[in-house]
C-alpha cells in the first residue's frame, strides 16, 4: 500500500516539480520514498528528467529495501510503480519460477511486474485478485500502462495535455506538474460536488485532471503522445457450490501480511460477519470501534460485546466531540472537496488504529451487495413511473416547505431521481446557489449499460451504486482516511470472485427482509445478538452540534469566501441563506457542512497552487 506518481513527455521537468509531487504522497507511504528519472531519449538521468516514476511506500509484504519501488526487471527495460494489495498469487508465481523467472522478493509488486513480462497487460489483469492502481513503463514497447482495480478500492488520477502525461494517487500529487495557468477549478465539477457531496469519476475539481474509472486501464504511447482508455472488466455471474466457502476464502486471503492486522468493528452486520469468519478461521485479530459518548448512535458497547463473544481483543476509540482542531487537516487529507460527515470520525478512528496495526479489515460493500440501505426500498416504491416526468415549475418557496426533494424527484425519470436519495443539494437548490447555471443536470453519475427499461429495478439501483457510490464515495473515503495515517484498509466483501458468486444466486435468496438474512449461517456464533434484526445506525456524527459550537466560528463570511473562491459561480447571498436556515430554524446541517468543506478545500488548493512553481 503506497502512494504513486509520475510523468512522461518531451520536456524536462525540474527536480522541484518531482519533489512536490512526491511530497504530496508522504503520508500514504511513510516507510520509504524513491524517484527514478529518464531523459527525453529514455536514458536514465539523475535528479530530473522528461520522464519519472515516484513512489512512497507503506511496506506490508516483504518489508526489506529490496522490495521498494519503483521496481524494474533484471535488465531495466520494464518498470513498475504500484499501490495496493493483490492476493492469492503465490501459485502463479511458482509456475513462473518453474519456467525460469527469478524472483528476488516475496512481494506482489514483483509478481505483477513478472506477470506483465510473461503475459502482457490484457492477460495480466484478469489474474489480479485484489485492490490496485499501478503504472508500468515498458521501455521496449515505448508504452506506459496505467490500471485501476475492478471495484475501485485504490485511486488513480491523471492529466493528459499536449501529448504529455502525469498521474498520481492524489489530485495534489498531479497538481505540481500542471502549468500554473492551467490549475483552474472545473465549474462542472463544483456543481457535481454540490449534487453528490463528492466529485464522481472521471472528473476531479481541476480542469484537465481526470480520475480513472474502476475496472479500466490506460495505454500511453511515448512516441505519439496518444492516450487510449480500455475497460477490462464487467461483473458476470459465476456459480459456486458453497457461498460461505467463497466468503471464507476472500477473508482468509486478506489476512496475509508481514505487519500487524486489525479489524474495524461496529455492531452492524457487515463487520460482524468478517469478525465471525475470522473466528471460524481461527484467526483472532485486534478489533477497533469508534465511540460517541452520550450519543444514541454509539455502537461501541455492542461492538465490544461481539468482539468478546468471538474471542477478538477489542479497543474502543472515543471520538472527540470537537473537530475544529483537526478540520483543516482532515479536509486536506481528503485531497479535494469531499463531504461525507462520517469521514471525520473515520479519520480519527484510523489515526488511533494506526498506532497499533498497519493493516485493517472492514465490512465495506455489504450494503451494495445485498441492497441493505433504506434508500433501496424507499426508491423501489416509485418504480412504476419509469421514465415519466411531471413538468413541474421551479418554486423557490418550496425550499421552505420541505417539498424540495419530492418536487425534484417527480420532475426527473425514476432512474435519475435515485440520486436524490443521498444527494447534497437538489437541482433547484443548485440553481439558487449558482444563478449563472443554465440547466441543472440531474446527476453526474456514470450510468451502467443495464439501466434500461428491461432491467430489474433493484438490479438497476445496485448497478448505479457499484459504478458510482461504492468506488467514488465509500472507497474514496476509507482509502483517504486510512492512508492519511499510513494504514492499509482491506475489504473482503468486495472480493470480485465472491461478488460474482453472489450474482449467480436467485434474487429471492440474495435480497431478503430483513436484508442479508442469507448470511445467518455465517453469523451463527452471534445468534443471541440478533445482529440481523438490529436497527441500522450508520456512522453518523453530530453535525448540527459541531456547527452550533465547534465550527460556529467558520460560518460568518462563508458565502463571501465561496463567491471569491469560485470566481462568482456560487452566489454568496444564496450560500448565506443556507447558513441562516440552519442557524435560525436548525435545518440543513449537512448542507452547511458541505459548503464549509468546499470553501476550505478550495482555499487550500488555491493556496497550494500559488505556492507551487
Amino acid at each position: 500500500m503506497c502512494g504513486i506518481a509520475g510523468f512522461f513527455g518531451r520536456h524536462t521537468r525540474s527536480a522541484t516539480t518531482a519533489d512536490a509531487m512526491l511530497s504530496a504522497l508522504l503520508k500514504r507511504g511513510p516507510d520509504a520514498r524513491h524517484a527514478v528519472f529518464w531523459d527525453a531519449a529514455l536514458k536514465r538521468s539523475a535528479g530530473a528528467g522528461a520522464h519519472a516514476l515516484l513512489h512512497a511506500r507503506l511496506s506490508i509484504i516483504d518489508t526489506r529495501p529490496e522490495a521498494d519501488q519503483p521496481m524494474s526487471n533484471a535488465d531495466g527495460s520494464v518498470w513498475i510503480c504500484y499501490n495496493g494489495e493483490v492476493y492469492g498469487w503465490a501459485d502463479e508465481a511458482r509456475a513462473l519460477a518453474r519456467q525460469g523467472t527469478d524472483f528476488r522478493t516475496r512481494c506482489d509488486t514483483e509478481f505483477i511486474l513478472r506477470g506483465y513480462e510473461a503475459w502482457g497487460m490484457e492477460a495480466l489483469l484478469p489474474r489480479l485478485r485484489g485492490m490496485f492502481a499501478f503504472a508500468i513503463l515498458d521501455l521496449r514497447r515505448r508504452k506506459v500502462l496505467l490500471a485501476r482495480d475492478r471495484m475501485g478500492e485504490k485511486p488513480l488520477v491523471y492529466a493528459h495535455r499536449q501529448g504529455e502525461l502525469a498521474f498520481g494517487s492524489l489530485v495534489r500529487a498531479v497538481l505540481p506538474w500542471l502549468p500554473r495557468a492551467e490549475r483552474v477549478f472545473d465549474a462542472e465539477a463544483i456543481d457535481a460536488y454540490l449534487a453528490h457531496r463528492y466529485i464522481p469519476a472521471p472528473r476531479t475539481v481541476f480542469q484537465g485532471v481526470q480520475r480513472l474509472e474502476n475496472g479500466h486501464w490506460l495505454e500511453y504511447d511515448l512516441d505519439s503522445g496518444e492516450l487510449v482508455k480500455h475497460c477490462y472488466w464487467q461483473a458476470r455471474p459465476l456459480p459456486a457450490p458453497d457461498w460461505m466457502a467463497s466468503l471464507d476464502e476472500a477473508v482468509a486471503l486478506r489476512t496475509v501480511a508481514d505487519r500487524p492486522l486489525g479489524l474495524f468493528l461496529s455492531s452492524g452486520v457487515d463487520s460482524s460477519l468478517i469478525a465471525c469468519r475470522l473466528a471460524a478461521l481461527n484467526h483472532p485479530v485486534q478489533t477497533f470501534s469508534a465511540g460517541f459518548p452520550g450519543s444514541p448512535m454509539d455502537e461501541s458497547a455492542d461492538a465490544a460485546r461481539i468482539a468478546a463473544r468471538l474471542g477478538h481483543p477489542h479497543r474502543i476509540v472515543a471520538v472527540a466531540p470537537a473537530i475544529a482542531g483537526d478540520f483543516a487537516t482532515v479536509v486536506a487529507d481528503l485531497d479535494e472537496p469531499f463531504a461525507d460527515p462520517s469521514a471525520f470520525p473515520t479519520w480519527a478512528l484510523s489515526r488511533e488504529t494506526a498506532r497499533e496495526v498497519k493493516v485493517v479489515l472492514g465490512g465495506d460493500g455489504g450494503d451494495e451487495l445485498f441492497a441493505g440501505y433504506k434508500r433501496h426500498a424507499q426508491h423501489l416504491r416509485g418504480r412504476g413511473r419509469g421514465s415519466l416526468r411531471l413538468p413541474l415549475p421551479t418554486l423557490p418557496d418550496a425550499e421552505k416547505r420541505g417539498w424540495r426533494k419530492t418536487l425534484s424527484e417527480l420532475s426527473m425519470s425514476w432512474t435519475d431521481a435515485y440520486n436524490l436519495r443521498f444527494s447534497g443539494f437538489t437541482p433547484n437548490q443548485r440553481r439558487l446557489l449558482q444563478p449563472g447555471m443554465n440547466q441543472a443536470r440531474p446527476h453526474y453519475w456514470r450510468m451502467p449499460e443495464m439501466t434500461d427499461a428491461d432491467a430489474a429495478p433493484l438490479h438497476t439501483l445496485l448497478a448505479i451504486d457499484m459504478a458510482n457510490f461504492l468506488p467514488e464515495y465509500v472507497f474514496r473515503k476509507i482509502d483517504l482516511c486510512t492512508m492519511a495515517h499510513g494504514l492499509e484498509a482491506r475489504a473482503p466483501l468486495v472480493d470480485h470472485v465472491w461478488y460474482q458468486h453472489l450474482l449467480a444466486l436467485p434474487d429471492a435468496q440474495r435480497f431478503t427482509r430483513p436484508p442479508k438474512s442469507m448470511l445467518r449461517p455465517a453469523l451463527a456464533p452471534l445468534q443471541d445478538e440478533d445482529v440481523l434484526g438490529r436497527k441500522k445506525k450508520g456512522f453518523n456524527p453530530p453535525v448540527a452540534d459541531w456547527l452550533r459550537a465547534d465550527l460556529a466560528a467558520h460560518l460568518p463570511g462563508l458565502g463571501a469566501r465561496l463567491e471569491a473562491l469560485t470566481a462568482g459561480r456560487i452566489a454568496g447571498a444564496a450560500a448565506e441563506a443556507f447558513v441562516d436556515r440552519f442557524t435560525i430554524r436548525g435545518e440543513g446541517a449537512e448542507q452547511v457542512l458541505q459548503l464549509l468543506v468546499l470553501a476550505e478545500s478550495l482555499r487550500q488548493l488555491a493556496q497550494l497552487s500559488a505556492e507551487l512553481n
